[in-house]
């Protein structure tokens, strides 16, 4: 052994004997060598850099408390993640129509996504519905347009998922009420409804009710959901939307897991056992494009949630200690300039997503910077994660990259990051991080962070200290658009879709949907809940917009604060 080997004894050695020579020689890049979360990152880790963790208490086994290496003893050598590909546009037809390929191509699970009058509870007839119906997702006015969306599939074979908010108790009536059509027990229903409104008020502001109605009706979900439905996610806890909207990492993970506190508060001061609902509660993150960043998170997230559920609530089943979560790729990462980059984008993001352990993925198309995926983009979107579960062989041992003292003192660094804005959103609600959600909506604490995050990323970029393929550096200049798109004429879906609203109108028992409608109306007045009695109005071919406008005349309609 050389002198020089014997003095290398740490890192510090290591640097002064190895690195400082050559660093005079030849110097170093000048990138920023941050996270995307502005996480200065080393160049290289130790064990010196993990020494405080301990591996019972902090990792441990998957399958076991505190899950940071996953939920499930064998995770993916048990099961594929589920392949659940975020569709939906035009009718109902057409979405049914994508959804058979999908499934035939071997999809497993479904997930929906709503045109915008649908989210905002409008039906297509309804003025400010010109020029959306159908265009950024399906659109459904009546149940009787919920039975063609399932037109061949039947609901006990299969998942669904709902990314919906404002209309979630009518959606989720929807799917219940179709199962009773179709002869399925509810109580063995799976998939998930969204749900999710408190990061509606902090990031994607499609808002009827404020934000109390809002809460109300989500417990209604719960408590009407826990006896009806236990096989059901009655909540999708969204960070993605918070990412899309310009967090970081750290905001993302702390604003969801925040969001999902207070839910889990909700539900205690309604009065449900907290050891049923918490297995019915999900998440939903994004994949973004910091590879190492976006495991620590996933892995950071299971073990926050885990001490949360068992050590402050005190919960006794650890089935409702495990944090289980769907994945979304960065739908803000996708470039418009040389789209098929985005291929490889997503790959990397979907990568992160399974090593991060997710339960189920959507990987974003390569088109989807110009408009909703064709059916050939659609079928590589969902050949990555195929190719990625059978090719790549990842999927063969569990959480490959625990021990990695880089990942370990990432998921650390996440954790107590995250702890520090989930501590102070309590603080705002003198304790209660429900009340706290409620004080940093008003004073649009969350707008404010995401904001000033989405602000700095995109100076960054500008200033080249993010580089974005194709968009600031290596960049075309004659750049044509070359891949085929999908087409929506939205002049004629709403044409279709009035005339089947007047057709419904002019059939149905109205004295019946009256009488549901009045029954709903008592409810919500009465502090009741609102679920059966929308179920009812739902099979009496009320239209969305009929039952959310009863909800609206009640609770009113949300209503910016303005701060000077």
């Amino acid at each position: 052994m050389t002198n020089k080997e014997k003095n290398v004894t740490n890192k510090e050695g290591w640097h002064k004997e190895y690195v400082k020579p050559l660093l005079e020689t030849y110097g170093e890049r000048k990138d920023n060598f941050k996270t995307l979360s502005g996480i200065d990152v080393d160049r290289l880790y130790t064990p010196e850099d993990i020494a405080n963790i301990e591996y019972d208490k902090d990792i441990s086994y998957p399958g076991v408390y505190p899950f940071t290496r996953g939920p499930y003893p064998t995770m993916y050598r048990g099961r594929i993640w589920t392949y659940r590909m975020f569709s939906g546009f035009g009718l109902a037809e057409d979405t049914n129509k994508r959804w058979h390929m999908l499934l035939k191509d071997g999809e497993t699970g479904l997930s929906t996504a709503f045109d915008f009058p649908t989210l905002m509870g409008r039906d297509s007839d309804d003025p400010l519905a010109m020029g959306e119906v159908g265009k950024c997702g399906v659109a459904i006015d009546t149940f009787e347009d919920f039975e063609r969306l399932f037109e061949g599939i039947r609901t006990d074979k299969v998942s669904s998922s709902f990314t919906i908010n404002p209309p979630a108790a009518v959606i989720y009536g929807m799917y219940n009420a179709l199962a009773d059509v179709q002869g399925v027990d509810r109580k063995i229903l799976r998939g998930t409804i969204q749900n999710d409104m408190l990061k509606e008020f902090h990031a994607q502001n499609t808002l009827v009710l404020p934000p109390r109605p809002s809460l109300k009706i989500i417990g209604d979900i719960f408590e009407f959901g826990v006896d009806t439905n236990p096989k059901f996610n009655l909540i999708s806890i969204s960070g993605y939307h918070i990412r899309e909207a310009g967090s970081t990492a750290v905001q993302e993970l702390a604003f969801t897991l925040a969001d999902g506190m207070a839910y889990v508060v909700l539900a205690k001061e309604r009065g449900i056992d907290l050891n049923r609902i918490g297995p019915q509660l999900s998440f939903f993150f994004n994949s973004h494009n910091d590879f190492f960043e976006e495991i620590a998170k996933f892995r950071a997230a299971r073990r926050i949630w885990a001490r949360f559920m068992r050590e402050e609530m005190r919960t006794t089943n650890p089935e409702a200690w495990k944090l289980k979560f769907h994945t979304q790729t960065a739908g803000c990462s996708l470039t418009a300039q040389q789209p098929l980059n985005n291929i490889t984008r997503t790959t990397i993001q979907a990568l992160a997503a399974v090593l991060g352990g997710t339960q189920s993925l959507h990987t974003n198309s390569f088109d989807e910077a110009w408009a909703l995926p064709s059916d050939e983009a659609a079928r590589v979107a969902l050949r990555t994660q195929q190719i990625i579960a059978y090719e790549s062989n990842i999927a063969n041992t569990i959480d490959p990259l625990s021990g990695s003292y880089f990942v370990e003192n990432l998921t650390s660094w996440m954790e107590e990051k995250a702890l520090e804005y989930i501590d102070y959103i309590k603080e705002m609600g003198d304790g209660n991080i429900l009340e706290g959600e409620f004080v940093g909506i008003d004073q649009e604490y969350f707008i404010k962070e995401i904001g000033d995050s989405a602000y700095e990323d995109q100076r960054n970029i500008e200033e080249k200290k993010r580089i974005v393929v194709g968009v600031n550096e290596f960049t075309l200049e004659d750049e044509r658009l070359t891949v085929p798109l999908l087409q929506i004429n939205e002049e004629e879906l709403r044409r279709i879709q009035i005339e089947r609203i007047e057709e419904i109108k002019e059939r149905r028992d109205t004295k019946e949907v009256e009488s549901a409608l009045e029954e709903i109306q008592t409810a919500a007045d009465e502090d009741k809940n609102v679920m059966p009695p929308i179920i009812r109005a739902i099979k009496a071919l009320a239209t969305e917009g009929e039952i959310v406008g009863v909800l609206k005349n009640v609770y009113g309609i949300w209503a910016k604060p303005t701060l000077l």
